[in-house]
């Protein structure tokens, strides 16, 4: 896929991880256009880039719908909207809040499916390219799907279903001439770390093999680009982790 002139939806993207996408795309000649519940910085960012800006829930199918109609002719999504919960299963006041687990997997796994089902019914009405592709799908899961710590377990769980949701998502939507693939992010460093202590930041750096830092929220970005211009990457979860492996705490 040629990202010059493409229409091309970033989820989450008024900061992190999604902000980066949408500056890799905008350099690229993408049209893009950026939904997050965060106005004011997706307004600016859009402003900057000369992108559109939506405000829209990924859990909320109108307000997706919305900013996927606004794209106009959708050729690449990347969905990068998510949150975080820390909890242990079991804690001293008794079990963990139901609620705060139904929230992460919504917001992480069932909004992931949104940004997924709805791109891919835009793209579905495409006109191939010479390849026979009408569109691409990057979808973020986690390296806690595959090495959740300790009270990550609604943050594990939802990224866990992004995972398992890659392969079935690429096999369904071949026919129409779509790929699915997933980054699996380990640490970055995004808005969520970016309020902890130095030492915190410089203990979490130590662990990553090489380079053993913090990933850079444009080094996600250029592997975003990259599946989408790579046609045979497809149905696959690639790890963006320096070679971490996270321990149980």
């Amino acid at each position: 896929m040629q990202l010059d002139g493409i229409g091309a939806l970033v989820a989450g993207g008024a900061s992190g991880l999604g902000e980066a996408t949408a500056r890799a795309l905008a350099a690229r000649g993408a049209r893009v256009t950026v939904t997050d519940l965060n106005e004011v910085g997706g307004t600016a960012l859009a402003g900057e880039l000369g992108a559109t800006f939506v405000k829209a829930d990924v859990t909320d199918e109108a307000e997706l719908g919305a900013a996927v109609e606004r794209a106009g002719e959708l050729r690449l999504a990347v969905a990068c909207a998510g949150i975080g919960w820390l909890e242990r299963t079991v804690t001293k006041e008794g079990p963990a809040q139901l609620q705060q687990f139904e929230t992460v997997v919504r917001v992480n796994l069932i909004g992931t499916f949104n940004v997924l089902r709805l791109a891919a019914a835009a793209m579905a009405g495409n006109e191939p390219d010479e390849g026979g592709e009408r569109g691409a799908i990057v979808m973020t899961a986690s390296i806690a799907a595959f090495d959740g710590q300790i009270g990550q377990t609604a943050y594990a769980a939802s990224k866990g279903g992004v995972v398992g949701l890659t392969l079935p998502a690429a096999r369904d939507l071949a026919r129409l001439g779509i790929r699915v693939c997933t980054i699996a992010p380990g640490l970055f460093d995004t808005p969520l770390l970016a309020g902890l202590p130095a030492w915190t930041r410089e203990t979490l750096s130590s662990q990553i093999p090489h380079p053993a830092r913090l990933g850079r929220p444009e080094e996600y970005a250029e592997l975003a680009c990259h599946i989408a211009e790579n046609p045979m990457l497809n149905g696959e979860t690639i790890r963006l982790d320096g070679a971490l492996r996270m321990p149980p705490k």
